[in-house]
């Protein structure tokens, strides 16, 4: 009791609900865990016709319990009893005839849920809601569905106990009643079904809270809220470099402020305007969707508000803009929403530029409860969300909706394919001209598969030119200027004749894009952090002890052996990974280490033989020092 308690007291009401819904079911006529259990249980989707049905008997017992009117009628209006709810809130306003504005508020909002609610749910749209199931979803949660544009893989976030570090008290210490912390997983389709997700890797994934908002329409790019606890949380990019994603850097310029919060952002098929939400101040209150604009030199400018049709005094989140650049889907806790967040969809008008008023995307998507991060199929055919509806697979659930919005068929080239090198994958530039040779956008293929993909709107013709060092261009015209729909095209490209131009002398091609440099008589050959020098390896350090049973590495298990290195001083030296021959794959490694908790982890190096550190190979002239960070 007293654990439950103090979680709920906390502002835990999840943590607290297990306990108390055990307390009270042995304890099932006792007044206050039925009221304390059912107020934890009006938090929680899955569990709402408990909350009603616990409130409802401390009701019986004593009406003059504090605010039970109003958290009654919080209950009647999550289980789609609006009159009752709306009966239950008259009784609540003549109880208290001195309500505190912010009191007198919230009962009025609620009140318009409910009678938007009854508007909505009396005129349903046809849409078909469904779980996608095992084994994507599990006991746990799953929430923020994020999909490439062809609907091939899904980013998403896990909280559970496979989290890193699994369940924490506030010092990140095992808690089998603490808190697990988001991680971010992710999931390929296979024969038209979901697989189970994984973690996308130790290079993102922290102890502590690491959630997926957005992915770039060729899921090239991921988008990933942070909050280090220095300020109230940022949004971060991470790259995908062939099957490994890179560890995630604040976005540079003008998004992410010091004193606000930036939680959720969608970017531009075309790459160049990022939507983002931001409490910051100057808005319409609360959270409000804002969008900035690419600058030349990769940072973020020009933050401009989307304005009053969009934003409102309340919370306004998660944007996701299709890849048609014009339809916008987004939640709001305002407009005519019928309960916390209901999506909207708003459309961009090509001649003016400004937004169309809010629409709500209508029951059975919107329900009393939260719902929020939408996303859509280019196709526009199916849309996902996440849910805690009864009846799921655990607390909460990725669903699919189909039509993903009704009535929508965006016009609209998805051109994808392959870039190969005789016939094996190569990383190729793509860039895309508009007709007049208007530049719209540059990409690249994957390193490890080849492949691209980019979205092309309709009401212009594109070419796409593929470029690789040495190699003649490859140009390709494509037609969109008279497309009404979604069309999809396939350009698979190879890379198959002779060089234009010899390759520079003393570089031996390697399979894996890696070139060696022999050093010249006498005068060592720079190295850029991707060349093998001979005779030159790195190791990744992470410890150094003069008694070595005094170290323990269970927490970078997986992460490659650990071997010990005893020089003339008796320490011990552990290093992990074995060799590596270049400097940048030891640096990827060290990053991996120092992720999963090795903050002090450095690499040093061996030359001919003799063990050397980073600043001796700078004096020798064999590295340079900016690849030394």
């Amino acid at each position: 009791m007293e654990k439950a308690q103090l979680f709920y007291d906390e502002h835990l009401p999840l943590l607290s609900l297990p306990i108390f819904l055990k307390l009270q079911e042995n304890h099932p006529d006792e007044i206050y865990l039925q009221y304390i259990t059912g107020l934890c249980a009006i938090q929680r989707a899955d569990v709402h016709s408990k909350a009603l049905e616990l409130l409802l008997k401390a009701y019986e017992k004593n009406k003059k319990i504090a605010d039970i009117d109003y958290n009654l009628a919080r209950a009647y209006h999550l289980n789609y009893k609006f009159d009752e709810a709306l009966q239950q809130l008259e009784i609540y306003k003549k109880k208290n005839k001195k309500l505190s504005p912010k009191q007198t508020e919230q009962m009025e909002l609620l009140v318009n849920y409910c009678n938007n609610a009854k508007l909505l749910v009396a005129n349903p749209l046809p849409a078909k809601i469904e779980n996608v199931g095992r084994p994507l979803n599990t006991e746990a949660s799953e929430y923020v569905p994020i999909i490439s544009s062809d609907e091939e893989t899904m980013v998403y976030t896990y909280v559970g106990d496979s989290s890193i570090g699994g369940r924490q008290n506030a010092y990140n210490e095992p808690d089998k009643y603490g808190l697990a912390y988001e991680d971010v997983y992710i999931t390929h389709k296979q024969n038209g079904q979901w697989l189970r997700g994984k973690s996308i890797g130790i290079s993102i994934n922290t102890v502590v809270n690491d959630a997926a908002v957005s992915l770039s329409a060729d899921g090239q790019m991921l988008f990933i809220f942070k909050d280090d606890r220095t300020n109230n949380g940022d949004l971060y990019i991470s790259y995908l470099q062939g099957n490994d994603w890179s560890f995630p850097t604040q976005l540079r310029g003008e998004v992410n402020q010091p004193l606000s919060w930036e939680g959720s952002c969608s970017l531009s098929a075309d790459g160049k305007t990022l939507y983002f939400v931001s409490d910051r101040k100057g808005g319409f209150g609360g959270r409000d969707i804002y969008k900035a604009t690419l600058r030349d030199d990769g940072s973020w400018g020009n933050v401009q508000n989307l304005g009053d049709k969009i934003n409102t005094k309340y919370d306004d989140d998660a944007p996701f803009i299709h890849p048609d650049g014009i339809t916008m889907v987004f939640s709001s806790c305002g407009h005519n929403s019928m309960g916390s967040y209901d999506i909207f969809k708003t459309t961009l008008g090509r001649t003016d530029s400004t937004w169309s008023v809010a629409e709500n995307l209508g029951y059975p998507i919107n329900s009393p409860d939260r719902d929020s991060y939408y996303v859509l199929s280019a196709d526009g055919k199916h849309g996902y969300y996440a849910s805690g509806k009864e009846g799921g697979q655990g607390l909460q659930d990725i669903y699919l909706v189909e039509p993903g919005l009704t009535g929508f068929e965006p016009a609209l080239l998805l051109v994808k394919g392959n870039v190969m090198l005789n016939n094996k994958p190569i990383e190729a530039d793509l860039f895309i001209e508009k007709t007049n040779e208007q530049p719209y956008m540059q990409l690249k293929s994957n390193a490890v598969n080849g492949h691209y993909l980019t979205n092309l709107p309709g009401g212009t013709d594109y070419k796409l030119i593929f470029k690789l060092k040495n190699f003649p261009d490859k140009s390709f015209a494509v037609e969109a200027m008279n497309i009404n729909s979604y069309t999809e095209k396939i350009i698979d490209v190879n890379f198959d004749t002779l060089p234009a131009q010899p390759v520079v002398k003393n570089e031996i091609p390697k399979t894996d894009s890696v070139k060696t440099v022999t050093p010249a008589e006498g005068k060592p050959q720079i190295n850029n952090g991707t060349e093998v020098v001979e005779g030159l390896f790195f190791r990744v350090q992470i410890a150094a002890y003069k008694l070595p049973e005094n170290y323990s590495a269970k927490h970078l298990e997986g992460l490659g052996e650990i071997e010990k290195l005893v020089l003339e001083d008796n320490v011990t030296r552990f290093t992990i990974g074995g060799n590596f021959y270049t400097l940048a794959k030891a640096q990827f490694h060290r990053g991996k280490v120092k992720t999963a908790g090795q903050k002090d982890a450095f690499i040093t190096a061996v030359y001919k033989g003799k063990r050397v550190y980073l600043d001796d190979l700078e004096k020798m002239g064999i590295l340079n020092a900016m690849y030394k960070k």
